[in-house]
């Protein structure tokens, strides 16, 4: 049996504890036993290690040993730039990796410093984290609980364990036994380590410490949880594998040939000089075809992506989560706050034969029981806005003075006109509250409380402004009326008074009988009016939401059914129904399923797992302590602004507003930043490929090298960053939340993308080869300066057509993306560096290398971007 399905007795002999508390010696026995009452702190990874891991990508041993041959070579600034790159995208990884390992650190903060506990007899402050199984513990409002224990003795005891419930309700505590299987938010008669006291005292018996508490289940299930890797993650490892070894094989090849056209030669150039050449030309070959500031270039993709969604209240704590977003498939959303206002609202009454629906707009024309309703729900209330504008107390109170708020000058005002003379305070036994006014010369005892306890104390009835003695007919009119709101998930309060002989200044439980009932006030946490057209926008864009709440099942489905995210189909079940599923039995409902309720942290994880097993791209939003196991196993974990800092480290995005609406706002602005980072590899692409088919060509025809090493180094600089990055900042395609979610195993090369790096790659390389044989026409050195200048221009001018997979550079706008214009114009500018006098000797461009020549390679170049955009013209068109 659970602990919270035993007597008191029972188990304080399962602890083998007293009343008397544990002796010194049996806690130090215990201590020895189960260790001492705190989170392990698991053994990390030494930094040096993370460090060296990040060299161990194919892509980075090539580069590392095509500088290693750089520096052998001579040359030096090459090979330094290479190595900076890499200690840049190295640092970066080791921070983000210990940015992660945070969680578990902000759990162990949580911890309560102190306990007042009984050994020996005596009452006593110890550290908390010398607390043993049996020790007795005393609790008082304001007291963090200091390990998960059973209650002993509750006078009014409240805590609020939202942490691990994610409800921000108060729990209020009792000794009673709990025979049926019950989920952890109903344990009404256990503490949790963690959570706090907000009301009351009581006393419990330690049932768990450490990693024995459900903090510290959470704390195991976090450092198991796997850290997912990103689909841009995986593809580029995957695609940086094959790229280095295709490029060393395409090196290798190409310096054979070489090596063997120059031993076999006619020996009159100096072998070993030549030898050297070949293998620098291929060295620059590698650092050519490998685009080193790719990883670079998408981190600073990603970044621009982070602000845009920082202006949409999202922010970004890991940046690949920005892409992950665009592929997300499945959206697990809390209820309370994210689908709702988080905030409970009257959103509708009873008042017996009332013929008015809605309370007329000036209250000087209400009737009697519709300023009663108002008043007695005012006046027997706890609750009270500061100066600050903060609500302080009870939400189901606070709505109540909210809703006088809407309806009269002031709740205070009616608080003011009649002062409290006497109260009895709400408790969970009675589940009534009263307190007692002088109104109109008359004393009342106004009451609200749980309908059916209202229902069997009354003995009238106000109806038209009179008392009239309560019917069957009308306490069954009543009922139905709760009835009907509770089918709708609301909060139901009857509310109701009792007349007093004047001068009555206290009152007692057995007063509280044959009240009058004046009516019912029902109320919920409303959804936010964004949250429909959002729940319909991820729909229409592929992504299925899904509820997971600690809340109550009915009250889930009801707000699901409002907002659209359930359909008349889907299923809605409890933790404790899941406990009691199979796995086979999950994955067939698992299509079904669109809202989860009173859940345990442990069948977050599950869900996620088993979504995450259909190979769905599954985000998942939380606030509590409970929700940080499940927020870092999802492919992208989404913690609330209002959560605890445990959730918000273990997530890879905050939500300031804490609302869904911002999350779909984040997935369009993933999406778009895929786009962009294809659109920016694309561009890279199709110009090394360009190159590399120029080089082949040469190769495999006997032709001259069409390229020196230097000029290829000096294109990569020109053309490898700045206008990939200008891609990055362009505006989402007209179709972006219209297309399905990207299937993960969907590479960063799909289908269209190799088809405009083959196109576009193959036109560069053309109108470069058609340049190289002209200049060869006069000389080899013409042939290298024609082929260099067509080659930097075509790649430059390349940016315009890779800006849009769909439209033209003219129908987007030639100079909408300021960036862009601004990363030609500089290209044009550093080529223009090279034809300077002092600086064609360095560049191989010989001094007859004039206007007319430059004219000739520039119409290459811009006929190769004119073909680009007509066979994208041509297939839009065709699709």
């Amino acid at each position: 049996m659970e602990y919270y399905q035993q007597s008191t007795s029972d188990i304080l002999r399962e602890t083998n504890s007293t009343k008397e508390g544990l002796t010194s010696d049996e806690v130090q026995t215990r201590l020895q036993r189960d260790g001492y009452n705190e989170l392990e702190n698991k053994e990390r990874v030494p930094t040096w290690k993370l460090f060296i891991e990040t060299f161990k990508d194919p892509m980075v041993v090539v580069l590392l040993a095509a500088a290693g041959v750089q520096i052998i070579i001579g040359e030096i600034v090459e090979s330094l730039i290479i190595f900076l790159v890499l200690l840049i995208n190295s640092v970066i990884s080791v921070v983000q990796t210990r940015k992660a390992e945070s969680s578990l650190e902000s759990l162990r903060d949580l911890s309560a410093p102190e306990a007042n506990v009984m050994r020996d007899g005596v009452k006593q402050t110890i550290e908390a984290r010398e607390l043993v199984m049996g020790d007795l513990v005393y609790l008082e409002a304001g007291d963090y609980v200091p390990a998960d224990g059973r209650v002993l003795e509750s006078g009014s005891l409240k805590a609020n364990e939202g942490m691990l419930t994610g409800e921000s309700e108060a729990v209020e505590k009792s000794p009673e036994v709990i025979e049926e299987e019950v989920t952890l938010g109903d344990q009404r008669n256990m503490v949790f380590s963690s959570s706090l006291v907000v009301y009351g005292r009581g006393t419990f018996v330690v049932t768990g410490t450490g990693e024995e508490t459900e903090v510290g289940k959470i704390a195991d299930m976090l450092s198991s949880a796997e850290q997912k890797e990103t689909p841009l993650q995986r593809n580029l490892n995957v695609f940086s594998k094959r790229l280095g070894i295709g490029i060393l094989i395409l090196c290798v090849l190409i310096f054979a040939v070489q090596a063997a056209r120059i031993w076999f030669g006619d020996g009159e150039t100096d072998t070993t000089t030549a030898l050297i050449n070949a293998l620098m030309f291929s060295v620059a070959i590698a650092v050519a075809a490998i685009p080193e500031a790719l990883q670079s270039i998408v981190t600073i993709v990603l970044s621009v992506g982070t602000n845009k969604m920082a202006k949409q209240h999202a922010i970004i704590r890991k940046l690949p989560a920005v892409e992950t977003l665009g592929s997300t498939s499945i959206i697990c959303t809390d209820k309370t706050g994210t689908l709702t206002q988080n905030k409970m609202t009257v959103t509708d009454y009873f008042l017996p034969l009332h013929p008015r629906e809605s309370l007329p707009e000036d209250d000087a024309n209400w009737d009697k029981a519709e300023q009663l309703l108002v008043q007695i729900g005012t006046l027997c209330n706890d609750s009270y806005i500061n100066q600050d504008k903060q609500e302080v107390g009870d939400p189901t109170e606070i709505a109540l003075i909210q809703f006088a708020n809407e309806h009269t000058a002031g709740y205070e005002q009616i608080q003011d006109l009649y002062p409290r003379i006497a109260e009895l305070p709400f408790d969970s036994e009675r589940k009534l509250m009263s307190t007692v006014h002088q109104m109109d010369e008359n004393t009342l005892m106004l009451s609200k409380g749980g309908p059916d306890v209202m229902f069997d104390r009354a003995s009238y009835v106000l109806v038209d402004g009179e008392e009239q003695t309560l019917t069957e007919d009308m306490i069954d009119r009543f009922r139905k009326a709760n009835e009907d709101f509770s089918k709708q998930a609301l909060r139901v309060l009857a509310l109701g008074y009792k007349p007093l002989p004047d001068g009555t200044e206290d009152i007692t439980h057995d007063d509280e009988k044959d009240f009058v009932l004046v009516g019912l006030t029902a109320m919920m946490d409303p959804p936010r009016e964004e949250v429909y057209d959002s729940i319909a926008q991820a729909k229409q864009a592929g992504i299925r939401p899904i509820m997971i709440t600690g809340d109550h099942k009915t009250t889930a489905q009801a707000i699901g059914r409002e907002i659209g995210l359930m359909e008349k189909e889907d299923l809605a079940v409890t933790g404790k129904e899941l406990d009691h599923m199979s796995d086979e039995e999950l994955e067939q409902k698992l299509d079904k399923i669109a809202v989860y309720a009173r859940v345990s942290p442990e069948n977050k994880i599950r869900i996620v797992r088993s979504l995450q097993n259909r190979n769905a791209v599954t985000a998942m939003t939380g606030d509590g302590v409970n929700d940080a196991p499940a927020l870092k196993q999802a492919d992208i974990g989404i913690a609330m602004g209002s959560g605890t800092d445990v959730a918000k480290d273990a997530s890879a995005m905050i939500l300031t507003d804490d609302n869904f609406v911002s999350i779909v706002n984040a997935v369009q602005v993933g999406r778009t930043v895929f786009d962009n980072i294809k659109k920016a590899i694309s561009y890279l692409f199709a110009g090394n490929l360009g190159a590399i088919l120029t080089i082949l060509y040469a190769v495999i025809f006997n032709l001259p090298n069409p390229f020196t090493a230097l000029q290829l180094l000096f294109i990569n600089l020109v053309n490898d960053s700045l206008p990939a990055i200008a891609l990055g900042v362009e505006k989402s395609e007209p179709n972006v939340m219209k297309r399905k979610p990207r299937p993960v195993d969907e590479g960063i090369f799909d289908r269209k993308t190799i088809q405009a790096v083959l196109t576009r790659g193959t036109l560069i390389a053309i109108a470069v080869t058609s340049s190289f044989y002209i200049g060869l026409s006069h000389s080899n050195e013409m042939g290298v300066a024609m082929a260099f200048t067509t080659l930097i221009l075509s790649r430059t001018l390349q940016t315009f057509a890779t800006r849009s997979n769909t439209k033209s550079a003219i129908s987007i706008g030639l100079f909408s993306n300021k960036y862009v214009v601004g990363a030609v114009a500089l290209g044009f500018v550093l080529y223009g560096i090279t034809v300077l006098p002092f600086a064609r000797d360095v560049f191989h461009i010989p001094a007859e290398f004039g206007i007319t020549d430059w004219l000739i390679a520039t119409s290459l170049a811009l006929g190769a971007v004119i073909m680009m955009e007509i066979v994208k013209f041509l297939r839009y068109r065709k699709k």
